[in-house]
């Protein structure tokens, strides 16, 4: 999977323009703003030289609308075990090959595990936590509750249909944010963890098992 990040132009305009980025290609493109993604199955050297043309493609589209791609932050993800890893380029420049990358808001990584965007989403969330504890003198459960909810929960939910982790370290791990949270009512520190249902919270693994059962249906 090849990533894009196209700059320059207002996201409004941009979108009028990249419309028709996909014409005379034969790869998949998917498209949201300045961040194009360029994938197809690569079995063989043949495939690859498909993808590419592709890209050659992208930049001739490019050189037309009088636009550019910014090469140094196009990257290169290769999926599955089996992956020969061929080399791609963009206006002569080899692609970098990542391991993972950012995909809107997400890390992905190429076994498609999701450890690093646990850790991620734990380190948001806890450095969040830690600026309200230091700064919220007047621990009221309604404001500590709102900040929680407003700050601090999105980085532990955030398309978590897409991450949610299925390694218990990962949850454990997820869970101790919330813990921590708990922990900041002085009638709370004595509980258990499952103190949260006294403030109405669910379990993040319940909330993660109730955004899943909204996406199926």
């Amino acid at each position: 999977m090849v990533y894009h990040k196209g700059q320059c132009l207002d996201l409004y305009y941009f979108s009028f323009f990249i419309n028709d980025l996909d014409h005379g290609i034969s790869s998949r493109v998917l498209k949201f703003a300045d961040d194009n993604k360029l994938h197809r199955s690569v079995n063989n050297q043949e495939d690859s030289i498909c993808l590419q043309k592709d890209l050659e493609t992208v930049v001739e589209w490019a050189h037309r609308w009088q636009m550019q791609f910014n090469v140094k932050k196009c990257k290169v993800v290769h999926f599955g075990k089996g992956n020969l890893g061929f080399t791609y380029s963009m206006e002569g420049q080899c692609l970098e090959d990542v391991d993972f990358e950012k995909d809107l808001g997400v890390l992905v990584s190429k076994d498609l595990k999701v450890p690093r965007q646990c850790q991620e989403s734990y380190s948001k969330a806890n450095r969040m936590l830690g600026l309200i504890s230091r700064t919220i003198k007047y621990k009221n459960q309604k404001v500590l509750m709102n900040l929680y909810k407003s700050m601090v929960s999105p980085h532990l939910e955030y398309c978590c249909t897409a991450w949610s982790p299925h390694y218990m370290k990962d949850k454990q791990m997820l869970e101790k944010v919330q813990h921590r949270f708990t922990r900041m009512f002085p009638h709370l520190k004595s509980l258990p963890y499952e103190g949260f249902c006294e403030l109405g919270l669910w379990s993040l693994e319940e909330r993660r098992n109730r955004a899943d059962l909204i996406e199926v249906f």
